[in-house]
């Protein structure tokens, strides 16, 4: 795999690009969330500072090209990144992670101290989200395991409750038969 500097500073073959889009390619298929951010002009300590806060978040983070992203996306199958490609401009780390949210509160966590990164865009679960301004909307998503837990919660409840009338129900039964079967004695 390409250190992130030579990725940077040296020109790439044909093989490398090749290998780079479909190490890419791979990711994005793997992937159900996925953030782009504009990270230039982050000193060199903020950056590793950023990457050491990714990795005990559980998100993996790379500086990526461009035009060797937009190229993995066209060979993604079964996925539409839509209106992703347009912000594809400029300085892009990817941050690849298994929470839908995870990305949006350390980006707003590390951004008490920092101005960037910057939310260029992000693909969650099939959705796709473009600007800074859905970040606050990304970090109150739930993820799919969270909703799940909700659901199964919500449905347990009321069958919860029947069984709890019927056991209450049925004690109350059995006394009053015992109340009854003592008068008849």
């Amino acid at each position: 795999m390409q250190s992130l500097l030579t990725l940077n500073t040296k020109k790439m073959t044909r093989e490398e690009k090749s290998k780079y889009i479909d190490e890419l390619t791979s990711d994005l298929s793997e992937s159900n969330v996925f953030y782009l951010t504009d990270t230039a002009e982050l000193t060199v300590e903020a950056v590793n500072s950023l990457r050491r806060k990714c990795f005990h978040a559980n998100i993996r983070m790379r500086v990526v090209k461009n035009a060797l992203l937009a190229k993995a996306m066209d060979k993604v199958e079964g996925k539409e990144f839509g209106a992703l490609r347009d912000v594809l401009k400029g300085a892009t780390s990817i941050m690849l992670s298994e929470s839908s949210s995870a990305p949006a509160k350390m980006i707003n966590d590390f951004r008490k101290k920092n101005d960037k990164p910057i939310l260029k865009g992000a693909y969650v679960e099939e959705a796709i989200f473009i600007g800074d301004d859905q970040l606050s909307a990304l970090e109150a998503l739930k993820s799919k395991d969270e909703l799940i837990g909700e659901i199964i919660g919500l449905l347990q409840s009321p069958a919860k409750n029947v069984l709890s009338g019927l056991k209450g129900a049925g004690g109350k039964l059995a006394g009053i038969m015992k109340t009854l079967e003592e008068r008849a004695e």
